[in-house]
């Protein structure tokens, strides 16, 4: 199967996040997208593995995802070396990509800036003929471009993609991970993006970046080379 976009997450519910809305509207459009979890989020101090992983379906049946697969490369202590990069160029090859998402290049987790440059190398590894998978018949590819999305501290967006049609469907994709995201009757430790405020702040950071595009609600991301155009009228 070739998908057209292949977003990667540290966790199961980073790319929900983050990078739900532009996903729920490409596949609105027709294209066909991937979900890639490098680990299960079995350090997160509430839900576990098991519990996460059927939010993770239910998150990625509400994206309209074509498939979602874990690495399970071990939550909070994942390195990057050449083990873990064979397993993203696998799956890279596996499903050939024109574009490719991934986590923020640093942030509040350390795991989602490690997470970022593993896949961004592994992006450029996948397309060189010698680079042999252990395993693998898979044929050398390299996607067109990677984005990164932007996630709990800010960056400088290179553009803001408009989600504000599937606002709504995007805070139901990440309130599908039910164990990580605020609960009034839940009995687990309280953590940040377990708070009411994180929850409501929600829509409000959407509309905060949509409106610096003239967009209702929008999603930031970063290039990790130079975007390049044909048309100048599609700058809008």
């Amino acid at each position: 199967m070739k998908l057209d976009i292949l977003a990667f997450g540290a966790h199961p519910d980073d790319i929900e996040i983050s990078a739900g809305g532009m996903l729920i509207s490409e596949v609105r459009k027709g294209r066909k997208i991937g979900l890639v979890d490098l680990t299960r989020g079995e350090m997160g101090t509430r839900g576990t593995a098991e519990i996460r992983a059927k939010e993770a379906d239910d998150a990625a049946r509400i994206i309209g995802a074509s498939v979602r697969i874990n690495l399970e490369m071990p939550d909070a202590t994942f390195e990057l070396n050449q083990e873990n990069k064979m397993k993203i160029i696998d799956v890279i090859r596996t499903y050939r990509p024109d574009i490719v998402i991934a986590n923020s290049p640093s942030d509040r987790h350390p795991d989602h800036g490690r997470a970022a440059q593993l896949v961004i190398e592994s992006c450029f590894l996948s397309g060189l003929e010698k680079m042999i998978v252990p395993g693998s018949h898979t044929e050398a590819w390299r996607p067109k471009a990677v984005y990164q999305y932007m996630q709990f501290y800010h960056h400088e967006p290179d553009f803001i993609y408009d989600i504000s049609e599937v606002n709504e469907e995007k805070i139901k994709c990440i309130l599908a991970h039910k164990s990580q995201f605020y609960d009034p009757d839940s009995k687990e430790t309280q953590t940040v993006i377990a708070s009411k405020q994180f929850k409501d702040n929600l829509s409000c950071r959407a509309s905060e970046y949509g409106m610096q595009a003239g967009f209702s609600y929008g999603e930031p991301f970063m290039a990790v080379r130079t975007i390049g155009v044909k048309d100048i009228m599609m700058l809008f």
